[in-house]
């Protein structure tokens, strides 16, 4: 059995990973625990596997630091990191031989969405993304639409085309992630949305994906706890572990 802590129990996302770890056989909750608490104390006094830490962006980089240098391997559900605080983690990992995983988006709908938008983007190499979430979430643009933008990026083999960049009011256009527009929607009434939208020749392409419910996150919560054990490397995105 592969012993789970949880940090980031009381949120919204923590409940639901509580739900699905008592769930399943192969996993048993070991810890319940919260932004309060002193993190490597609780894995000093739980000594779990698996950490899965649903706190906030702005203390990713920072419980991924803790959790790794106690022994854990983490499976991490916050936003937020760029891609220097990654390869840190990535070497800090390697050097502890732990497995681990920074996940933009837990939803294995939405990793698929992420990956049939790179294949699009071989033949169709004018794109922009769409992404909406609740107003409750701290940062913009989501890890998802930036994850996204660049496995676009990395799978283009044709140049988009040139647009005006003059704006009547700033921002207007959207975030530039390597050429690809990324635009944020906070409204009530949504949990995670988003839509990529191509354009070619007389015809467009939209891959759209739509999380309902926190509960689609948590069938790739419990696919990273299993997998981060059986590794020894930190990866970021849920598609390195679904291959």
């Amino acid at each position: 059995m592969t012993k789970v802590l949880i940090n980031g129990a009381r949120g919204r996302m923590g409940q639901e990973a509580v739900k699905a770890i008592n769930n399943d056989s192969e996993l048993t909750l070991v810890g319940e625990i919260d932004y309060q608490d002193d993190l490597a104390a609780k894995i000093n006094q739980f000594k779990p596997d698996v950490v899965v830490d649903f706190t906030a962006a702005s203390a990713g980089f920072a419980n991924t630091k803790i959790i790794l240098n106690a022994g854990a391997r983490p499976v991490i559900g916050t936003s937020g990191f760029v891609e220097d605080q990654v390869a840190q983690l990535q070497q800090l990992a390697a050097e502890k031989n732990l497995g681990g995983l920074i996940a933009p988006n837990f939803s294995v709908g939405a990793v698929l969405m992420m990956k049939f938008a790179a294949e699009a983007a071989k033949y169709l190499p004018d794109v922009e993304i769409i992404e909406a979430h609740s107003p409750q979430k701290e940062e913009s643009p989501s890890g998802t639409g930036i994850r996204t933008a660049e496995m676009i990026n990395a799978a283009r083999t044709k140049a988009a085309i040139k647009t005006s960049d003059k704006e009547l009011v700033e921002g207007a256009r959207g975030a530039d992630i390597g050429g690809v527009k990324l635009h944020s929607i906070r409204l009530p009434g949504v949990i995670a949305q988003q839509t990529v939208f191509f354009g070619g020749l007389s015809e467009t392409l939209k891959i759209e994906h739509n999380s309902q419910h926190r509960e689609s996150f948590m069938p790739g919560v419990v696919l990273a706890c299993k997998q981060v054990v059986k590794r020894n490397e930190l990866v970021y995105g849920l598609e390195h572990l679904m291959d």
